[in-house]
């Protein structure tokens, strides 16, 4: 059951996380800069996640020996959104959604080097699938021009994310509530962002009443849901199989494109999301799959013998 629940968990995380652009983008086009958005994104959810912890009654209190565990988290944290952002300077951010996509490749190298923790040959099929469709969704097929400095800075993105996941599935911080964990990460990631919003343009005020509302919705449903979720996710199915949901990450971005900013729809698209739904299957049926394929083979093997 908890096998099932993280799946769901895993399922969540990807399709709240991916509606960011449906926050976002009317933000920007508002004026406001990427730092910004930013810093009010986690203080905002800082705020949020202490409210839901103060109505259900949780304790605060943590250990000095933590203290440095949720600043490495927080920073893992910062470095995936801010290499991404910053990736968006040296290429189309379609390019950008591919190449960070690779962190389910980092996530299950971090594992096997690490820790020694091996994936089936099931889940490497679904990266590869997942990798693909992503790319597919992502790229348009014309424009494939970027420069190694934008590639680089785009896979520390995904590094950063990978090595966020790593951490929060084997540190002793697995143990600590999910709402407390997510608090205190979020908590450094805002003194990260204002840092860094005040050594550039500084912190730009909310320009009106709707984009305090996106704001507060792209504090609360992709960041505050989904953090929650993908550490519920990562302590109930593992790092890789968690990563490799993600995949509905961007599935669910062209969907708001589509519907909300009428974006066209390609076949191409379509092949790319076709192909993201199988990975998530063969995921999500990984222990049937094997059972099966190991039970024909054992069944056909006798009579070749």
């Amino acid at each position: 059951m908890s096998r099932i629940a993280g799946f769901l968990y895993g399922i969540i995380t990807s399709v709240t996380f991916g509606l960011i652009p449906l926050f976002t983008l009317p933000l920007m086009q508002k004026g406001m800069e990427f730092d910004s958005i930013l810093f009010y994104r986690f203080m905002l959810a800082t705020f949020a996640l202490a409210g839901m912890m103060k109505l259900n009654k949780e304790s605060f209190r943590i250990k000095r020996r933590d203290i440095p565990w949720f600043m490495l988290l927080g920073l893992f944290y910062t470095a995936s959104a801010m290499f991404l952002f910053w990736g968006y300077e040296f290429m189309g951010a379609g390019v950008a959604t591919t190449i960070h996509f690779t962190y389910p490749v980092f996530v299950t190298l971090f594992l096997l080097l690490l820790f020694r923790e091996k994936a089936s040959w099931v889940t490497y099929l679904a990266i590869v699938l997942a990798v693909c469709g992503v790319a597919k969704l992502s790229l348009d097929g014309t424009s494939f021009g970027f420069d190694a400095m934008g590639v680089v800075i785009v896979l520390l993105s995904a590094v950063g994310y990978a090595s966020y996941i790593v951490a929060v599935n084997k540190s002793h911080l697995r143990d600590v509530p999910s709402r407390k964990l997510a608090f205190y990460v979020f908590v450094f990631t805002t003194v990260f962002f204002a840092v860094k919003a005040m050594t550039n343009q500084g912190i730009q005020p909310i320009p009106d009443g709707i984009s305090v509302i996106n704001l507060i919705l792209l504090a609360v449903v992709p960041t505050v849901i989904s953090n929650i979720t993908l550490l519920l996710a990562v302590r109930n199915i593992g790092g890789t199989l968690t990563s490799v949901l993600g995949a509905l990450e961007p599935v669910t971005a062209v969907c708001v494109g589509v519907w909300c900013f009428q974006e066209a729809f390609t076949r191409q698209e379509g092949e790319g999301i076709v192909l993201i739904i199988i990975a998530v299957i063969m995921i999500i049926l990984t222990d049937t799959i094997r059972r099966t394929l190991s039970n024909v083979f054992r069944k056909i093997r006798p009579r070749h013998s």
